[in-house]
Parts: structure tokens; C-alpha cells; sequence
């Protein structure tokens, strides 16, 4: 009989372990602990999620274009330049003459001239220049040259003068008008030779 008791209280605190074990597993769930299986359980969850590619953002395909390089301005101080006209008119010349101007120009300022460059609006308008210092009251000239050949009718074209002066260009324009050859100029209509005809015989 005391055996048999013993048995039986041996088996009460067995279940009492067992139901204090699976009590604790409840807290355990309950504050968040969930073994190896809620860990499988995260990483299924995680591997299910979609990610969010970052795509790196594509370089513009429309860059802004550089600008052409342009002369040089002479650095150092600047001065003034006058000329006494800086326009002519050739009035009318023949297709391929060549009208020629010189343009007289003088230092107005207190610095020496520097002409670093002097371009043509196109390639039938050429200018020569002093390369050397223009000292300050000192004079120099200009000479540009117009070739008309292919060039019809009313002509204006321009030179740029860039030196140590403010504004850095100038500009000169030589203008007039150009007639075609003789002969060449029919209005659109293209001559045709006219041959006699023979006299008839009778």
C-alpha cells in the first residue's frame, strides 16, 4: 500500500512537470519566442517578400555640346581702338573682281594694342593685321580683301577684330554689289542658237 502511493505521487509530479513545461512553451509564443520552427517560419516569409531592385540612374544621353573654341583674348590690361570708319562700300563690281579696303585704325587707349586675331564672315572675305604691339597714340591698318567669284547681287560681309580692347571684338563690314557676267545672266531662260533655213528650191 505505501508503495503504491508512492507510484502515484510519482505520476502527479510527472504531470505536473509536463503541464509546467507546456504552460512555459505558451509564454514563450506569447512573448515571441518561437524555436527553430518560427525562425523556418521567417525565413520562408523573407524569401517570399519580393525585393526592390535600385536601378542606378542612366547617364543623360543629350550632353550639352561644347561650344567651338574661340581666339584668345590677350591677357593683361586692356586699351581702346578707333578707326576711321569701320565700313565701305565698293559699290558695283563683276563677278570674280576682287574689291579691297584699308581700314585705319589707331590705339585711343593708355595700354598697348595686342590684335591677337581678325576673321572674315566666310572664306571669300580675307583680312591681314599688324601682329606686333600697337603702342598707346600709335596708328596701324587694316586690309581686307572680297573675292566675288560665284558671288551674285547685293554682298555684306563682315570681319571681327579680336584684341585687348573693351568689348574684346570690333567689327568691320565691307558691302556692295556684284553683277553677273556677260552672258550669263538671262533671267532663267537658257538661249538657243538659231540656224537659218536653207532657201527652198523652186
Amino acid at each position: 500500500m505505501e508503495k503504491s502511493k508512492q507510484i502515484q505521487i510519482g505520476l502527479l509530479g510527472l504531470v505536473a512537470l509536463l503541464l509546467v513545461i507546456n504552460i512555459f512553451g505558451g509564454f514563450k509564443g506569447l512573448f515571441g519566442g518561437g524555436g527553430d520552427s518560427d525562425l523556418r517560419a521567417n525565413a520562408r516569409q523573407n524569401a517570399a517578400t519580393p525585393t526592390t531592385a535600385v536601378t542606378a540612374p542612366t547617364p543623360n544621353a543629350a550632353a550639352p555640346t561644347t561650344k567651338p573654341a574661340e581666339p584668345a583674348v590677350p591677357a593683361g590690361p586692356t586699351t581702346t581702338i578707333s578707326f576711321d570708319e569701320t565700313e565701305y562700300d565698293y559699290g558695283v563690281i563683276d563677278e570674280g573682281e576682287k574689291a579691297r579696303h584699308t581700314y585705319k585704325f589707331t590705339n585711343s587707349g593708355k595700354e598697348p594694342l595686342i590684335i591677337s586675331n581678325a576673321k572674315g564672315s566666310c572664306g571669300c572675305t580675307v583680312p591681314s593685321w599688324p601682329k606686333e604691339p600697337i603702342p598707346p597714340g600709335g596708328t596701324g591698318t587694316i586690309d581686307v580683301e572680297f573675292n566675288s567669284k560665284g558671288k551674285k547681287g547685293k554682298q555684306s560681309k563682315r570681319v571681327t577684330i579680336t584684341a585687348n580692347t573693351e568689348p574684346a571684338q570690333t567689327f568691320l563690314t565691307i558691302k556692295g554689289e556684284v553683277k553677273g557676267k556677260p552672258g550669263t545672266d538671262t533671267g532663267g531662260v537658257k538661249p538657243t542658237a538659231i540656224t537659218p533655213k536653207s532657201p527652198s528650191k523652186k
